[in-house]
């Protein structure tokens, strides 16, 4: 192989004293709680690289080893190995330290906590989804089998194993870090890159027929609506399509110049707008003889090009695949194209059928565009399977327009990073198909701001409408203004992008990462944290016609959290239900959060103006990440830090912001910054200073409404400040009960008769004082209603979800340990075998219930209004003797 950028640094040769040989069967032990198991029956191992794991050489943990009779033992600070000459159950066991769980060689892992799927082309509802296994699993532990994975050799390049009956394994055995398995993970198949800071961007991305001039009138439009974007994709028909021979058009490499008589002129001008672009391609059906290249390829390879037979797509050869990007892909880079969106949908591979390319094509295209040791590797790929991380980004392919599938979507997004999927990019609005709904499109482009890449796209359908301004004047707004914070929060999402690089911890992780020991976070599909600081829950159901809003049910960590948008405090280590009009998205910060946020529009890596939000009532750091956004300086030490921090009691609170640590390029002489302070009281007084103590000018501005006050100043960009709030009354510290006004919100929405909400208005001190004056009024309400009046006075409730792979879920709730709250379940087969409880409802509970049991749960408020969730029988064996403990049924868990 002659491109010297295709061979990239691999140490896959273990140190031998990390290795353990015993007969036909080799043990690596990579660390401490991460073994890889080989067995050859001519004892002949395998050293090589493979497409999963590239970096077995690592510090060696301490471990003893005893020989056995025939077998081994190895003893890690976590682990305990046994073999006694055999792969198989009897032969092979590790046992967790930690936990004394033992696991058996050939054992099915039936707590694995999911990893991620290749795409979710055209599947309507998620029990169609394949997903693979991930690394976690809550059995403790979990298996990766390598066995059939390609090869890379000592130049970098593909090539098969040659023995179809060796075993090659590796054995993760974290316990519930999860975590630290996904970190050792990386460390052993590489490192995810530093994705460019415009990928965090908003996209625009259409199948669609455009023309050079309506692509640049698109634009225009998006400016004008003060409507920010960061990357505008050219679709198929950028290049030829009606080709003149047996091609179907849907691979192609040269520009339509019916379509686009200039593209140079046409990448100059999005590039001048502040905009990356690529080109869709479609590799697998070859080069045809309409192609401009194509003579070239046919030179290169040595092919007649007389005969016009189609040159095949071969990119497991050297040769092939040199001509492929120095004459299809490297001219178009010439004139300005960024990067590339392989649209490849092939499991089969008609030169190798042995050989699934696509996660190698992924590789060498994100190597090539990253060739001249400037620009980072990226691009736009599905998924390729174990080892893709190293290949930002993946798309999930041809979704359906339904509201399954966004509800779908919170899930399957945070749950790929239990397979080292930090980056899915998702269809915002779907593909095509479906019902289209303003409500529904509105919905799940807010879900794409709060998710890892927000790149809205449909089929070409007319009908599929993707532009924001496509619903009227009220959707338009809320789009705008979703995708206004989307780039408002670039700052953040950029040090969450260069903490994915540093640590290997996803911009979405589900909310077990930071909670593996409370069982609520295994019940909570629809959220999951957003960053180090931040929890997004956006509403992904739509609307109750009887409530006109919007519901979700959020469970929120032991401590203090805020409504990022509201500044409402709420006291975590329960569930909450949170209801929300077509403007509002469920997103909370951690008491002691410090969010970054960019002021303007442009994607800039190095904004003028910083806006840092400090949610104040606990103590919390947060260090800024800046560089160029795009380029590999950062390697070289191009790069900058900024402590910021803030902490004190109820009379005396301080931020501090240090002097920044490094040298990012292009940084401004000075910045305008905006401090704001939520959950502070209006009595406060500030005093800010510079390094040396000096008095820095600024203004105050202070919001009743969100209880924050705004702090805007100018101050060299390198220097430290500080601000210090004092306490002009008792505490520094706002927090009111904002019951009545939500109260108030849910009577304006409520689909109710206009004199009884008149009536409730008036009722509302007292149901404040006495909630079940409510129930005097109950004939204005319909059920959905009452629940919802109810779950905002009591802060207690129950909820049922579906969970994939999970079945029936019950959340219970009781923030405020009401005794009017109360609830019942029973549980019985066709057996007689019964079981049930009552009680006061707890703090916070998840009940589940086995299959092939019926269940019913009820939860009542002061006797007078009740909710009753029941369930079919799903599954029931004749003759079984199964009791309710070996059918799978958990009793109510809780955190009180």
């Amino acid at each position: 192989m002659s491109a010297a950028h295709w061979s990239i640094p691999l140490q896959p040769v273990a140190a031998p004293n990390a290795i353990v040989i015993s007969g036909q069967a080799r043990f690596t032990v990579l660390t401490a709680r991460l073994i890889r198991m080989e067995y050859s029956p001519n004892a002949v191992f395998e050293d090589r690289a493979s497409q999963v794991f590239w970096h077995r050489r690592q510090p060696v943990p301490a471990f003893t080893v005893n020989t056995l009779a025939g077998g081994v033992e190895i003893i890690t600070d976590g682990l305990h190995l046994r073999y006694s000459g055999a792969f198989n159950s009897g032969g092979l066991q590790i046992t967790l330290l930690d936990s004394g769980l033992t696991w058996h060689f050939g054992q099915r892992d039936l707590h694995n906590l999911g990893g991620t799927a290749r795409t979710l082309d055209q599947i309507a509802y998620p029990e169609y989804v394949q997903m693979s296994d991930g690394l976690m699993s809550r059995a403790g532990w979990s298996v990766v089998d390598d066995s059939a994975s390609f090869l890379l050799d000592a130049d970098g390049w593909v090539v098969q194993r040659e023995a179809a009956d060796r075993q090659d394994l590796y054995f993760f055995g974290y316990g519930q870090d999860y975590k630290t398995c996904l970190q050792d993970f990386h460390r052993i198949a590489g490192q995810a890159p530093l994705v460019p800071h415009w990928m965090l961007g908003n996209w625009w991305s259409r199948y669609h027929r455009y023309t050079q001039d309506g692509i640049l009138a698109l634009v225009q439009r998006f400016e004008a609506e003060h409507i920010p974007l960061a990357v505008f994709v050219i679709d198929m028909d950028w290049h030829i399509t009606q080709t003149g021979n047996a091609s179907s058009g849907w691979t192609g490499y040269t520009w339509n110049r019916d379509l686009f008589p200039n593209p140079p002129a046409l990448i100059q001008a999005l590039h001048a707008a502040g905009l990356k672009t690529c080109l869709n391609v479609h590799p697998a059906d070859g080069v045809w003889p309409h192609e401009a290249a194509y003579a070239q390829m046919a030179e290169a390879l040595d092919i007649d090009p007389t005969n016009g037979a189609p040159i095949p797509f071969h990119i497991h050869n050297a040769a092939f695949t040199e001509a492929y990007f120095e004459h299809l892909h490297h001219p178009q880079e010439a004139i300005g194209i960024d990067f590339w969106w392989l649209d490849w949908q092939h499991d089969s591979y008609k030169a190798r059928p042995d050989f699934d390319p696509l996660l190698w094509l992924n590789h060498l295209h994100a190597l090539d565009i990253a060739r001249n040791g400037d620009a980072r590797p990226f691009t736009v790929s599905r998924w390729g399977g174990l080892g893709n991380h190293r290949y930002p980004m993946a798309f999930s392919g041809d979704t359906f327009v339904m509201w399954e599938v966004l509800e779908y979507l919170p899930y399957f997004t945070a749950t790929a990073a239990n397979i080292g999927c930090s980056w899915w990019s998702h269809d915002i609005g779907g593909h095509f198909w479906g019902i289209q709904e303003p409500e529904l499109y509105l919905r799940w482009l807010q879900y794409g701001v709060l998710s890892p890449v927000n790149r809205l796209h449909s089929s070409s359908n007319p009908y599929e409408e993707r532009h924001p301004w496509g619903y009227g004047a009220d959707i338009l707004s809320d789009a705008r203004t979703a995708m206004q914070l989307r780039h408002e929060l670039l700052p953040y999402l950029y040090t969450m992008a260069h903490r994915t690089h540093v640590e290997a911890l996803p911009l979405c992780a589900p909310m077990y990462y930071e909670h593996p020991q409370q069982e609520e976070a295994y019940a909570c599909p629809h959220q999951y944290m957003f960053g180090t600081s931040l929890i997004a829950a956006p509403f992904v159901q739509k609307m109750n016609a009887e409530l006109q809003l919007s519901r979700q049910v959020v469970w929120l960590p032991e401590g203090q959290w805020v409504d990022f948008f509201s500044g409402e405090a709420l006291n975590g280590g329960t569930w909450h239900a949170r209801y929300g009009d077509l403007s509002e998205i469920p997103l909370f910060a951690s008491a002691g959060a410090i969010i970054p946020l960019h002021v303007l529009e442009k994607a800039h890596p190095l904004p003028d103006t910083l806006a840092l939000r400090c949610f104040v009532g606990a103590a919390g750091t947060f260090t800024l990440y800046e560089d160029d956004g795009e380029t590999l300086a950062y390697i070289n030490g191009a790069y900058s830090t900024q402590t910021l921090t803030q902490g004190g009691d109820a009379t005396h609170w301080w931020v501090t912001c240090d002097a920044v640590q490094g040298d990012a390029p292009s940084r401004r002489a000075v910045r305008h910054y905006a401090i704001t302070l939520v959950g502070i009281a209006d009595t406060a007084s500030f005093q800010l200073t510079d390094a040396d103590g000096m008095p820095i000018a600024h203004r105050t501005q202070y919001d009743a409404e969100k209880e924050c006050c705004t702090l805007t100043f100018t101050h060299p960009a390198q220097q430290a400040f500080r601000l210090d709030i004092h306490a002009q009354g008792a505490t520094i510290f706002a927090t009111r009960d904002r019951r009545a006004e939500t109260l108030l919100k849910l009577l304006r929405a409520f689909r109710m008769d206009n004199a009884g909400k008149l009536q409730l208005q008036n009722l509302i001190p007292a149901l404040l004082q006495d909630p079940m004056r409510l129930f005097d009024n109950h004939v204005f309400f319909s059920a959905a209603q009452l629940t919802a009046f109810l779950e905002v006075l009591l802060g207690a409730g129950v909820d049922r979800i579906q969970q994939p792979g999970d079945g029936d879920v019950i959340r219970l709730w009781n923030a405020s340990g009401t005794d009017l709250a109360r609830y019942g379940w029973s549980t019985w087969n066709f057996e007689q075998r019964f079981l049930g409880a009552h009680g006061t409802l707890p703090r916070s509970a998840v009940m589940r219930f086995p299959n092939d049991r019926q269940w019913k749960i009820q939860v009542g408020y002061g006797g007078l209004h009740s909710q009753t969730y029941q369930n079919e029988l799903l599954r029931y064996r004749p003759g079984s003797t199964q009791v309710w403990l070996e059918s799978g049924y958990r009793a109510p868990s809780s955190s009180s």
